[in-house]
């Protein structure tokens, strides 16, 4: 039975009629059209569908539209300001920390989590972290100087 949920994505006021029991990411991409994170496995194992809610990150293939109900949900496109690129993703572009590209949106939602939950966290903090999302591309090496270059710990 389909219910009616509100929440701010990305700073915006959305109200959504759904089943409760819907992924979360399957509203963000097909009902509210915002397509920047990826499906990847669909069990929460992958990281490409990484998005925050109320600023901690969720796997939004394996997360319920009615956990969003009432809260603060932020995807990829609600993290540059206009044309103004976020620090984080101005990282991942200086460190071309993506080959295909098809992870990227769920590494800079990981690294947001991150380094705001820890702004200055170690090697092994951030290697602990990042291991749940996978790029299957193999751009880790590239994606690890990003991620310290977005809290300041890599020289730029």
């Amino acid at each position: 039975m389909e219910t009616t949920l509100r929440f701010q994505i990305n700073g915006k006021a959305q109200t959504v009629s759904s089943e409760p029991d819907r992924p979360l990411l399957e509203v963000v991409r097909e009902d509210l059209q915002l397509t920047g994170s990826k499906y990847g496995c669909g069990e929460g194992q992958c990281g490409a569908c990484s998005m925050l809610i109320d600023g901690k990150r969720v796997f939004a293939c394996k997360t319920s539209v009615s956990r969003a109900d009432g809260k603060s949900v932020q995807t990829i496109e609600g993290l540059a300001s206009g044309d103004k690129l976020h620090p984080i993703q101005e990282a991942f572009l200086a460190e071309s920390a993506f080959q295909c590209g098809y992870c990227t949106a769920g590494m800079i939602m990981a690294t947001h989590a991150l380094l705001t939950e820890k702004p200055r966290p170690s090697e092994d903090e951030i290697r602990g972290w990042m291991t749940k999302n996978i790029c299957r591309c193999g751009s880790y090496v590239s994606i690890l100087r990003a991620v310290r270059r977005a809290a300041g710990l890599e020289a730029k």
